[in-house]
């Protein structure tokens, strides 16, 4: 239905956008001198989701609108059709990573100052920096690898099991408003599941981002804590493959 240099643009494209937003969301709360500075987990949901619906209309004349590819592969699984997998899953790295800098140019000043003031700074003027991976990929609230793993994986379940369903609804597509619902889904999910681990619920979200902060030359910046990130690679990934799994037995 795609050509493959279609997919491969529209999914640079569309994660590109999806990153920007997401990331873009988790650096205005998170970041000093940001006007959004500490506004909340509501409005980083709000974020997500207003990103994966600029994302995914975006690409979808061109790509479908996977942008995540543990919806990729639970599309396959159910399918069969795997000979485009590869061209959807580089466009959303390289999306992915694009995005990722592109946020960080925008919030290049606020970079740039990472500090923040805590109660102390009032008596002796000194700064903390800020965390930075954060804004760009997940940090789990408690470490438990096992816990984190489930949770990714039931998360992503929900996310990629309705998205297979909306399909069975023709008018959802014919209308246009699939889209919208599935980018309010991810509101829910963020809302609903994100607590323990930031839901990643898309490897390429997670996994392009934390390489972009690696090499980012953001002061203070922190580790990328690479011993943590074949969670949110792993769980989605799994989650999405039960969601195929799931769907294709049941309906």
């Amino acid at each position: 239905m795609y050509s493959n240099g279609d997919i491969f643009v529209g999914e640079v494209i569309g994660t590109a956008i999806l990153i920007l937003l997401g990331a873009g969301v988790c650096a205005a709360v998170t970041l000093s001198h940001s006007k959004a500075k500490a506004s909340g987990w509501v409005v980083i949901a709000f974020g997500w989701g207003f990103g994966v619906l600029a994302g995914a209309y975006t690409a979808g004349p061109l790509s479908g609108g996977h942008l995540n590819p543990a919806v990729t592969l639970g599309i396959a699984i159910d399918t069969g059709e795997w000979g485009e997998v590869w061209v959807y899953l580089l466009g959303q790295m390289v999306g992915a990573m694009l995005g990722a800098v592109l946020a960080y140019l925008v919030y290049l000043a606020q970079f740039n100052a990472n500090v923040t003031r805590s109660v102390k700074d009032k008596v002796s003027g000194a700064h903390e920096p800020t965390p930075t991976l954060g804004i760009f990929s997940t940090i789990p609230e408690i470490r438990n690898p096992v816990a984190n793993l489930i949770t990714e994986i039931i998360a992503t379940i929900a996310l990629v099991l309705p998205v297979l369903a909306f399909g069975l609804t023709k008018g959802l597509g014919e209308s246009g408003t699939q889209t919208l619902i599935v980018a309010f889904l991810v509101v829910g999910i963020g809302l609903s599941l994100g607590g323990p681990t930031g839901y990643a619920i898309n490897p390429a979200r997670d996994l392009g981002p934390r390489i972009v902060h690696t090499f980012l030359p953001i002061p203070n910046k922190g580790t990328s804590d690479w011993s943590y990130a074949w969670i949110p690679v792993a769980g989605p990934l799994i989650g999405g493959a039960l969601a195929g799994l799931i769907y294709n037995a049941a309906f």
